[in-house]
């Protein structure tokens, strides 16, 4: 599966490439889309949504990982990560590939074993994971890096459960029969193919038994034979 990352900003979005599944990764492409802050909202938006065509246009990607915005202090902030996560959704959604979205602590759980990971920490275990010298840089550029390995080891298997269920609602319902009844299908087969004698139950061998001992010759044990007289000496 490969992956887009997307760690949403307005001033820089991180985007990284991973090739992965579950328990490998192999890193792809890392970059930083920045937009000038001298510039009014729509026009950051709009020079935002192009780049984004242009990466997507390039790697044709598997699916799309979007970091998921979360409250902070400065509302500013969150707000244009929030416009430009709405970017990414849209982008993604035209091109018609599977969005999802993460929160920082899932993906530091799935990077690090830990979701209280710090970015050191993270930045780590994503070029350990990678086999790369280094993180890639800059930080926003590994965010979305990791991000990818997230979606690439958690998204992977949800999906190939979504596709199992969607194969199995388009089995038609003879195709269905459950084990249980083939269960029973397979037994009354095979009793069909068993000889009438050899398919007495054991109900019926039981309630056979007294008949056969009652038919049984009895034998009487014979008395032990007359050895004569017997003799006995007194002491003089």
């Amino acid at each position: 599966m490969l992956v887009l990352g997307v760690d949403p900003g307005l001033t820089r979005c991180g985007l990284g490439v991973v090739a992965g599944r579950p328990g490998r990764a192999e890193f792809v492409d890392a970059g930083v889309i920045r937009t000038p802050a001298g510039l009014d909202t729509a026009r950051r938006l709009l020079r935002l949504e192009a780049e984004l065509e242009d990466w997507i246009a390039r790697i044709a990607p598997d699916a799309v990982a979007v970091e998921q915005v979360f409250a902070q202090h400065n509302l500013m902030t969150v707000v244009g990560t929030a416009q430009a996560a709405g970017v990414a959704l849209l982008v993604a959604a035209r091109h018609g590939l599977p969005v999802a979205c993460h929160t920082p602590s899932e993906v530091k759980a799935a990077i690090t074993g830990s979701g209280r990971a710090d970015k050191a920490q993270v930045g780590y275990m994503v070029s350990r994971i990678l086999g790369l010298d280094q993180a890639p840089k800059p930080a926003d550029a590994a965010d979305a890096v990791a991000l990818a390995i997230c979606h690439a080891w958690r998204g992977a298997a949800g999906q190939r459960w979504a596709e199992a269920a969607a194969r199995a609602q388009a089995t038609p319902a003879a195709a269905r029969t459950s084990s249980a009844a083939r269960a029973q299908a397979t037994q009354a087969a095979r009793a069909q193919a068993t000889p009438a004698a050899a398919r007495m139950s054991s109900a019926a061998r039981a309630q056979a038994a007294p008949a056969r001992a009652a038919t049984a010759p009895t034998t009487t044990a014979a008395p032990p034979a007359w050895a004569g007289p017997v003799l006995v000496r007194r002491a003089s």
